[in-house]
């Protein structure tokens, strides 16, 4: 048995911890957790989801911000499979847990209101990532897999995607969470394809950054920085494109081009 009381709920940590058990269930059926796999987990709150994974592991390291529910986690009966790292996941450094250079698998109900920065800082270290199951915003999900002329696509969608495979498995509904949240979460796997050098992802990062804050203008209005009009032409994308208009590898090929 763990001892579990009602958790204090902090709203400055973001904080709404799962309790529906078909939705665990639902979950580690999509992690598929294997016996020797490093896993950590970000925001475990009071263990909904770590307690049911560690059947399947021999140990877990976790990231909670909160000193009561580390505590918490340190007095559990599966205390002493547990690697308790009580600190901000935006400042963690991922290296220090890597070991014998085996791929970490991360998972988490990654907090609402800091999801998209501490997305973008673990894929800081993607390489050291075999994939990542978390749960975030219905509507971050829908940015991070949206595609090319749709109202969703943006900065968010080309940032994730020319670095990563991104799929939404399922949504979640706010019942599954204590407090109830006001929004529906998707549950998404991302497997990182570390295929590109890290000057191109500095570059299609301030590219996409210029490109987007002029999205209603023409995509040679963004990229006037950058590139010519002819060279966007020798490059067989459309001048009279807007931002939304080009794929992914669109905006790969001008950062590659704009590094070479």
């Amino acid at each position: 048995m763990h001892k579990k009381t009602k958790p204090v709920i902090r709203k400055r940590f973001g904080q709404n911890f799962l309790h529906d058990k078909n939705i665990v269930e639902k979950i580690i059926r999509s992690i598929n957790p294997r016996l020797n796999d490093h896993v950590l987990e970000i925001g475990p709150g009071q263990g909904a989801l770590t307690f049911p994974l560690l059947k399947y592991l021999k140990t877990i390291d976790v990231i909670e911000i909160d000193k009561d529910l580390s505590l918490q986690l340190a007095e559990s009966n599966h205390s002493k499979s547990i690697n308790i790292h009580c600190m901000d996941a935006l400042s963690f450094d991922f290296k220090n847990i890597v070991k014998n250079n085996q791929k970490i698998r991360l998972i988490g109900n990654l907090p609402y209101n800091i999801s998209t920065p501490l997305i973008f800082h673990i894929l800081h270290s993607n390489s050291l990532f075999k994939d990542l199951h978390i749960m975030v915003q219905k509507e971050v999900a829908d940015r991070m897999t949206s595609t090319e002329n749709k109202k969703t696509y943006g900065r968010l969608s080309i940032a994730i995607q020319a670095r990563c495979k991104v799929e939404k498995l399922f949504n979640i509904s706010p019942n599954a969470f204590f407090p109830k949240p006001k929004i529906t979460s998707s549950f998404i796997r991302i497997t990182p394809k570390n295929n590109l050098d890290e000057d191109v992802l500095d570059t299609l990062d301030s590219i996409i950054k210029d490109a987007f804050s002029k999205r209603r203008k023409k995509i040679t209005n963004g990229l006037i920085n950058y590139f010519s009009k002819e060279e966007i032409l020798k490059m067989d994308i459309d001048c009279e494109s807007r931002p939304e208009n080009l794929t992914v590898e669109d905006y790969i090929k001008l950062s590659k081009k704009r590094c070479s």
